[in-house]
């Protein structure tokens, strides 16, 4: 009956290793996966804000632009 009760602790301590071993392998590959997507995110972000800057830039540069046309339609009236 000892060797039963020992083997049945030996087996107890074998599966909780097992699965606390698991959930750490487990656990590690989570953290590195949300880290990569916040890496993703982050570039995304960054690009985000450049194309906004291009938006922003590409209205002010419509605007100058119809502001030379309107001088030039008044200087091509005055002669």
């Amino acid at each position: 009956m000892d060797n039963e009760i020992l083997m049945g602790l030996i087996s107890l301590a074998g599966a909780a290793l097992g699965t606390f071993g698991g959930i750490l392998v487990s656990n590690r590959l989570t953290v590195y996966r949300v880290s990569q997507l916040e890496k993703k995110m982050d570039k995304h972000n960054c690009m985000l804000e450049r194309v906004y800057g291009l938006e922003e830039g590409q209205a002010v540069l419509c605007e100058q632009v119809k502001v030379a046309n309107h001088r030039i339609d008044d200087l091509e009236r005055k002669h």
